[in-house]
């Protein structure tokens, strides 16, 4: 069984409310104009989403196939789906996946009932998503907006398969396989491209429906 060791210290919610702030704080002083944040303390990294285009820790792998239930029961994967979620409601996301705080595994967790950063968007039951697979429906694609916890600051116009059937584990092991389509197909696309070292701007197509969200949207650009 693949042993997953978190390499920094547990917290309680005080800590984990002040890792936030502080990891929000660093992303936006000392990771401006596009730099990578590398000087975080290392028990921060549950909290705060990081960006390396060129790193391969931007991919994942996945769980031994042999023994799926075994692993997704394990402590350190509820540790790290607990970390998961906390970091993604921290920072008011919709979905994050395990590489987006530094572990290279197909871990996905993702759903809201509402949201602050795209409001008109319908519920998205809350979901973990272990060893995802997609599986396109139609050929149709449709646009729509896009952000990115790990792309502060940006909006783009992204198509996306309209309906999918997606497929995996959750973390006691049990079967998902559902068929979905709108806003909730699109958060699934999104996330998984994470596992494969693929971010939202790699997918846009016309550059001029892409840019700053202050700009692009002025009642979202603090949120």
């Amino acid at each position: 069984m693949r042993q997953v060791r978190h390499q920094y210290p547990r917290h309680t919610h005080r800590d984990r409310l002040f890792y936030a702030v502080a990891g929000k704080l660093a992303c936006r002083f000392l990771g401006k104009k596009g730099r990578i944040v590398d000087r975080v303390p290392s028990c921060w990294v549950a909290w705060l989403p990081r960006l390396d285009l060129k790193a391969p820790g931007l991919q994942s792998e996945f769980f031994t196939a042999s023994q799926p239930e075994e692993d997704a029961r394990a402590a350190a994967i509820t540790d790290l789906i607990e970390d998961l979620f906390d970091t993604m409601q921290a920072a008011g996301g919709v979905g994050l996946v395990a590489p987006q705080i530094g572990v290279g595994l197909h871990v996905v967790i993702f759903g809201f009932d509402k949201s602050e950063r795209y409001p008109d968007a319908e519920p998205v039951p809350e979901t973990i998503l272990i060893n995802p697979v997609i599986t396109p429906l139609i050929e149709e694609e449709v646009l729509g907006w896009e952000g990115c916890l790990s792309v502060p600051g940006l909006r783009g116009e992204v198509p996306r398969c309209a309906r999918i059937r997606y497929q995996g584990l959750d973390e006691k092991g049990q079967t998902i396989d559902r068929t979905v389509e709108g806003f909730h197909a699109r958060v699934v696309q999104h996330e998984c491209d994470h596992l494969w070292g693929t971010l939202f701007p790699m997918r846009v197509r016309d550059f001029r429906r892409f840019g700053f969200t202050d700009v692009l949207f002025p009642d979202l650009a603090t949120r």
